[in-house]
């Protein structure tokens, strides 16, 4: 099996691990708010010499895509590829919420019944969320969107089975969805660098690889810059 780098800034948690035959073999990572782009190369350093690996020993690098924050993507994906132009490695990409998805099974799977469904969830402000559904496989049953929360969501899917959510937006569906019997809530779950080992191990058995020049982060929406509020700035 390969060595391959793992990189997780799409959210809060600045993470980065390394994947060795299959298995999660190192790991650092912090929840500091507003540190990724001064923190993920230190991370990845520690987690090489950690491992007593070399970069040119990398056979890959596999980043959460998205989608996340605008400005935790651009850090890590521009960091994954420029690794790899370095190196001449492929880049491999998983998208955050199924490696969200996969990351809850292995902490809580003990605790799901056969039909239950995930939903795990990015704050993207006000009451809107990134959300996806997936199954305990972490197979997509409803692809990502971004989704406005209100007393009807994911009503269809509540009347029929158990959800549970989780992820730094649940806190917008438990508000408006914490007494339905079907609705369940993990709070203190975070996203990690580990969890993209599943998908990843995938994509390299097949060589599901991106192309590094033209690979863009799964944005979801479109980046608005607001104007700067500074006197005599129109």
């Amino acid at each position: 099996m390969a060595d391959i780098l793992l990189i997780e800034t799409s959210t809060i948690v600045c993470s980065a691990g390394l994947l060795s035959n299959g298995e999660v073999i190192a790991l650092h990572e912090s929840n500091d708010k507003n540190s990724h782009a001064g923190q993920i190369t230190v991370f990845i350093d520690e987690v090489m010499k950690k491992c007593g690996k070399t970069f040119s020993q990398l056979d890959a690098v596999s980043v959460s895509m998205g989608p996340g924050s605008y400005t935790g993507l651009r850090i890590g994906v521009s960091t994954a590829k420029g690794i790899c132009y370095a190196l001449d490695k492929p880049l491999i990409a998983v998208n955050t919420l199924q490696a969200m998805a996969a990351g809850f099974v292995n902490k809580y799977g003990g605790s799901l019944n056969g039909n239950d469904l995930l939903c795990p969830l990015i704050d993207a402000r006000r009451m809107e969320v990134y959300q996806a559904l997936f199954n305990r496989e972490f197979q997509t049953v409803q692809e990502t969107e971004a989704v406005v929360i209100d007393s009807d969501s994911f009503k269809d899917v509540l009347q029929k089975q158990r959800l549970w959510f989780f992820g730094d937006g649940a806190e917008k569906c438990k508000s408006v969805l914490g007494t339905h019997h079907n609705a369940l809530f993990v709070d203190d779950f975070v996203p990690s660098a580990a969890f993209l080992a599943p998908m990843t191990n995938v994509a390299w058995q097949i060589s599901q690889f991106e192309n590094t020049a033209y690979f863009e982060p799964f944005y979801l929406k479109d980046f608005v810059a607001a104007l700067p509020k500074v006197k005599g700035l129109r």
